[in-house]
């Protein structure tokens, strides 16, 4: 039914434009065409002086209204360095086009009226005019000349060239369908190089090189996480996709990068303003002290949701909505914890694995800092357990042996073991067992006779570091506590491993 009422209502109106014409047919002939058509000039003429007016209206009346939700004015100045620079070209610029845009549209239409034909006018001709013809080539040069010339030198600030001794951050954004990767650099301040032809979806998905030393303290936040960035320091962004054409956008710092396959771009800028400070700016405006939610009037405010961004600015397939990601600008110090409490990707995913080049061979620096602060945890929080929640056996990780023997690997061993000689120092009537334990493979007599060995070593290096022999035992259990199933080589690594078990606190 409601179907067939539009139909009518569509058929009705068609007729009556159509009668309409016929009545205007049929008043020309009546009135003579060229008096008809001179009246439509001038009624035309006059719809297009009025549209101009409400238009130029509209348009300088709702710039004004939106100005504190537009980039660049109000709250919303920007929160970079340079992003001050780029919004006072961008002014200068809409200065004068804003000049041009209001002249043009007034002599266009100011022309339609005024050069209407009244049947009393009529066309001069002329081939040349010297004077008109320097003002629109003389004014725009000069114009032109001076947005350029500023835009260089604002260019050259923007970027500039970056030198071994001055003191910056280095990350890297991998755009792909449809998120982005964000690798930041770890202790070392140095992001570790990458290959494309290292790509595994499953394992290694960025093509990161294991075999460069650089890379094994680099932390990869995938899709979801939130990107933090100190403030007042300076930020070198390596811009790079996987699949298609992205763009690197941060609005609110005037950044926007093109992200392209197979040729890495950069941006260079420093936020100077911390998300919680460019909410305090919002908060002083109306627009911004409405609730973020219109369903919930008691809710927050909207400057106290407001987030920086990072957004895909080029269309890159059905998902480019998706590619949001929110950035949070903190204090220097703030950040630094947080780095430090971020797991390195390589120690999560490659670290004793098959596909680790130095599974056996090294500690790295950031391992041995991380496994002395969790060994010192592991040990305070039983001891400080009243509720006998907290288990007595702590795992040494990082003390290996040679392959089929009892011999320690010092390299890799002693810093694990010199951890425990400092925690046992602080705690003079710690009292530890040391288990040995193996996997499945051989002859389990074999085995225990070899896990026996191994935590006598262990208790023998205590021992060389003057630790009391009395607070010290060795036993060996062979291949009786698996960790995880024998059944696979990863099972089986975790299953060969050197344990302490606090006796008495």
């Amino acid at each position: 039914m409601t179907y067939l009422v539009a139909f009518a209502i569509i058929f009705l109106l068609a007729v009556v434009v159509i009668q309409i014409g016929k009545l205007s047919e049929l008043a020309s002939k009546i009135r003579g065409e060229e008096a008809v058509e001179r009246s439509s000039n001038t009624t035309q003429g006059i719809a297009l002086v009025v549209f101009m007016i409400l238009f130029l209206i509209g348009t300088v009346a709702s710039a004004w209204y939106y100005k504190n939700k537009m980039l660049g004015y109000g709250p919303l100045t920007s929160a970079s360095a340079h992003g001050f620079d780029l919004d006072h070209i961008f002014n200068i610029t809409l200065f004068f086009t804003g000049i041009v845009f209001v002249l043009t549209h007034i002599y266009l239409f100011w022309f339609s009226y005024k050069y209407r034909d009244t049947g009393k006018t009529k066309a001069i001709f002329f081939a040349h005019d010297t004077r008109l013809e320097m003002i629109w080539t003389v004014i725009p040069a000069v114009v032109m000349t001076y947005l350029v010339a500023n835009g260089l030198i604002v260019w050259n600030n923007i970027f500039p060239t970056l030198t071994s001794e001055d003191k910056y951050l280095e990350i890297e954004a991998t755009g792909y369908q449809f998120a982005w990767d964000i690798r930041y650099p770890g202790a070392d301040g140095k992001l570790g190089n990458k290959d494309f032809r290292l790509i595994d979806p499953g394992s290694n998905s960025l093509g990161i090189d294991w075999n460069d030393e650089a890379s094994v303290d680099d932390i990869v936040l995938g899709g979801s996480d939130k990107i933090l960035l100190p403030k007042d320091s300076t930020i070198k962004v390596r811009i790079t996709a996987k699949d298609v054409l992205h763009n690197f956008y941060l609005p609110h710092f005037r950044v926007k990068m093109d992200a392209v396959p197979g040729l890495p771009t950069s941006f260079i800028f420093t936020p100077v303003k911390t998300t919680q400070e460019f909410r305090e700016q919002l908060s002083k405006y109306p627009e911004w002290q409405v609730p973020a939610d219109p369903a919930d009037p008691t809710g927050p405010k909207k400057w106290e949701t407001f987030e920086y961004e990072l957004a895909c600015a080029e269309l890159c397939g059905k998902g480019h909505y998706s590619m949001r990601r929110i950035v949070e600008v903190v204090e220097r110090e703030e950040f630094d914890t947080w780095l430090a409490g971020q797991k390195p990707f390589y120690a999560a995913n490659i670290r004793n694995g098959a596909k680790d080049p130095w599974a056996g061979k090294k500690l790295f620096d950031y391992e041995i800092k991380a496994r002395e602060a969790q060994l010192k945890s592991d040990v305070n929080a039983y001891l400080a357990d009243t509720t006998g929640a907290k288990s007595s056996v702590i795992n040494l990780e990082h003390v290996f042996y040679v392959t089929g023997s009892a011999d320690l690997n010092g390299d890799l061993s002693k810093h694990e073991l010199d951890n425990l000689v400092a925690i046992m120092g602080k705690y003079p009537n710690l009292k530890i067992e040391l288990g040995g334990h193996t996997d499945n493979v051989g002859d389990p007599t074999s085995n225990m006779d070899l896990s026996e060995k191994r935590a006598v070593k262990v208790k023998d290096y205590l021992l060389s570091k003057g630790i009391n022999g009395a607070r010290l035992s060795a036993k060996g259990y062979g291949q009786e506590k698996p960790m995880e199933s024998n059944d696979t080589p990863e099972g089986r690594q975790k299953n060969r491993r050197t344990e302490l078990r606090i006796i008495s606190k």
